[in-house]
C-alpha cells in the first residue's frame, strides 16, 4: 500500500504489464507505465509496441477501476530515457519501491541463418541491455532512499531452455537470469530483493502466434 512501481513494456492492452500494472495498483501502489510510445525502426514497428495512445488507454482503465497510474514513454535502450523516467516518478510519487523490467522483444524469431544481427542486436538490446539500465538507476534511487525495494525481472521459460528459431530470444533470457543473480547479490546488503519470474508461453497480443506451434 502507498509504495511506487514502475513497470516497463506496460502500455499495450491484453498484455503481462497491463496485468501487472493492474494488480499493483488493486494492491495499492501508485503505478507508473512505461511503453516506447512509438515505432523505432524495421525491428520495432507500431503493430508490436505500446503507443502513446495505448499507454494512455492502459492508464485510463487502471484510474477507472480506482487505482493511481501515470503512463510515460520510454525507449529502455536509450540511458538518459531511463534516467528521467526514474527522476519524473520520483518527482510525481515521491520515491520509486518496486521495478518491473517487463519490456521485451519476442516477436523476432529466425533460424540463425537467416537471423540478421540487426535483428538480434535489437533482441538483445531491448531484453537484456534495456533491463541492466533501468535496474542500474532504480537501484540508485533505492539505495539513496534507504528503505530498500524490489527488482522483478520477468524472464521466460526460454531462460532455461533452448528453443528453435529463438536463438536471440533465449540468449538474451538466459543472460537476465545472471543480471538477476548478480544483481541480487549486489544489492542485498541495501534490502533490495531482485528475482526474475520465468513464465511458460501465455496468450497475450505479441505472444498469440505461438498458440500454432
Amino acid at each position: 500500500n502507498n509504495k511506487v512501481a514502475l513497470i516497463t513494456g506496460a502500455g499495450r492492452a491484453g498484455g503481462l504489464g497491463e496485468a501487472m500494472a493492474l494488480r499493483l495498483a488493486a494492491e495499492g501502489c501508485k503505478v507508473v507505465i512505461t511503453d516506447i510510445g512509438k515505432a523505432r525502426g524495421a525491428q520495432m514497428p507500431a503493430t508490436a509496441v505500446g503507443t502513446d495512445e495505448d499507454m494512455s488507454k492502459v492508464a485510463s482503465a487502471i484510474r477507472a477501476a480506482g487505482g493511481e497510474c501515470t503512463a510515460m514513454a520510454l525507449d529502455v535502450l536509450e540511458e538518459s530515457q531511463v534516467q528521467a523516467v526514474v527522476e519524473a516518478t520520483v518527482a510525481r510519487y515521491g520515491g520509486l519501491d518496486i521495478l518491473v523490467n517487463n519490456a521485451g522483444i519476442g516477436y523476432l524469431m529466425k533460424p540463425i541463418v537467416e537471423m540478421s544481427v540487426a535483428e538480434f542486436d535489437a533482441v538483445l538490446g531491448v531484453n537484456l541491455r534495456g533491463a541492466f539500465i533501468t535496474t542500474k538507476y532504480a537501484a540508485m534511487q533505492m539505495i539513496a532512499q534507504g528503505r530498500g525495494g524490489r527488482i522483478v525481472n520477468i524472464a521466460s521459460q526460454a531462460a532455461k531452455s533452448g528453443f528453435p528459431f529463438a536463438s536471440a530470444y533465449c540468449s538474451s533470457k538466459h543472460g537476465m537470469v545472471g543480471l538477476t543473480r548478480v544483481s541480487a547479490i549486489e544489492l542485498g546488503r541495501h534490502a533490495i530483493t531482485v528475482n526474475a519470474i520465468c513464465p511458460n508461453h501465455v496468450t497475450t497480443g505479441l505472444g498469440a502466434w505461438q498458440n500454432e506451434y
